[in-house]
């Protein structure tokens, strides 16, 4: 080594470590930041705080209460403290596979179900289990696929979506992909209804998705999560189409209203071999170890079909069909183009009609759309570009989820003239206010 390498390595070696951090970071570009859902989140509470009225459209929450059934099972296991199997509770396997068969029309196997800390670490845990792969994300998405996948070691690759595809990927992009880049395993991202739309394919184009992932082997990751809110009980589910290619995901916080007991289920189906389903197990165990017990036992009795489930979720569909239909009316009639969702409680609204008009008052991103609507309108939203599109894209995440859940679920009154849905009507008269003002 020469004089002036030893003095560069003694340099190097007596770096600080926050220095060391600072470069690393620099250089490697896995590494990610707070969700912006989480982040958007706190920031509703912090303005709340300084007594400031803030419509909470941007974290999507379920508002209604969790199933009660559930919540006396877990008053009745508090005391449950031992360390669970770390694939999940046998009896809970048994009971997901029973209740997702049933309601799905699919063929769940217990021996093949991971019951984790919600859906959220399941998905990552399958990302980090696979070989080197190309994981095919739809342009709106999910914030959070991309940078699991490059936390996992893959390459997150976006699919961009449009207004007129109703924000879905296509058969034909899928395909032009597989054919570009024939050597290298793909995972397509199916989430639907989706997050951040509320929408979902259509059952021909899910089929023709379905077709094309079966030609060119492309193993399809579906988060369905969101399926029970199908706003007319009409969610298909990908494994239906494809059920030897389909890892499929739910669990708890959606249609339960139940996040932040952090409970999720993936089926892994057997077609699949067993490698893929040992590393994903072996990565449980090095990780979250089990589920809580008193969650676990509590979940048996949530994915326990009854009347009262039925009724209990055919009222979460009722409210949030009528919720999602009026706001998408209103946000249309002000020329912001909005697709009426069909499921779950989320709205994608798109802006581009009043581009000229927001441009003159600096406005020409999401991020800034998004940041004058919280200031200036009380309106908390996530821009477009949260989600994948281009920064440019005037484009908007809504989740209408800021209204009183167990007031709406045991009333049988109008939603929208119950006064548990104030704030939504507000916070939506709020938006077409301010737009109509920047005019």
């Amino acid at each position: 080594m020469k004089p002036a390498d030893v003095s560069t390595a003694q340099s190097d070696a007596s770096l600080p470590v926050s220095k060391r951090l600072e470069t690393a970071y620099a250089k490697n570009d896995a590494a990610t930041r707070a969700s912006d859902t989480l982040l958007i989140n706190e920031q509703s509470r912090l303005l709340e705080a300084e007594g400031k009225r803030v419509y909470k459209f941007g974290f999507g929450q379920s508002p209604f209460p969790v199933f009660a059934p559930a919540v006396a099972a877990l008053a009745d296991h508090a005391s449950d403290k031992d360390y669970l199997p770390v694939q999940g509770l046998p009896a809970l396997r048994s009971r997901v596979s029973a209740f997702y068969s049933d309601v799905d029309g699919t063929s769940w196997e217990a021996s093949r179900v991971v019951v984790g800390p919600g859906s959220k670490l399941l998905l990552f845990a399958l990302m980090k289990a696979l070989p080197e792969a190309d994981i095919l994300i739809p342009a709106p998405s999910w914030v959070s696929y991309a940078p699991q996948a490059r936390m996992a070691g893959q390459r997150a690759v976006h699919l961009d979506a449009s207004f007129e595809t109703r924000w879905q990927a296509t058969a034909a992009q899928l395909e032009a992909y597989c054919h570009a880049e024939p050597d290298r395993l793909k995972v397509l991202i199916y989430n639907a209804p989706g997050n951040p739309t509320g929408l979902a394919p259509t059952p021909d184009e899910q089929e023709r998705l379905a077709d094309v992932a079966r030609r060119y082997g492309v193993l399809v990751l579906a988060d369905e999560i969101y399926g029970l809110l199908h706003h007319r009980g009409g969610h298909r589910a990908f494994a239906r189409n494809y059920p030897e290619g389909t890892v499929t995901t739910g669990g708890l916080s959606k249609w339960c209203g139940a996040g932040g007991w952090r409970l999720g289920v993936m089926h892994v189906p057997a077609a699949l071999g067993s490698e893929l389903f040992s590393r994903v197990l072996g990565i449980a165990s090095e990780t979250w170890s089990s589920v809580a017990s008193p969650i676990q036992q509590a979940a048996i009795t949530a994915y326990t079909r009854t009347d009262a489930l039925d009724a209990y979720l055919q009222r979460q569909r009722v409210v949030l069909l009528e919720i999602g239909q009026w706001c998408a009316t209103r946000l249309n009639e002000a020329d912001i183009r909005t697709h009426a969702p069909d499921g779950g409680f989320y709205l994608f609204p798109d802006f581009e009609a009043h581009r000229q008009a927001l441009a003159a008052r600096g406005i020409t991103t999401s991020a800034e759309l998004t940041r004058r609507l919280l200031e200036e309108a009380g309106v908390a939203l996530l821009p477009g570009s949260a989600f994948g599109c281009d920064p440019g894209q005037l484009t908007v995440r809504l989740a209408y989820v800021d209204f009183d859940g167990a007031a709406l679920l045991q009333s049988d009154a109008s939603v929208m003239d119950h006064e548990a849905a104030r704030m939504v009507v507000e916070g939506i008269k709020a938006i077409v206010g301010w737009l109509q003002r920047q005019a």
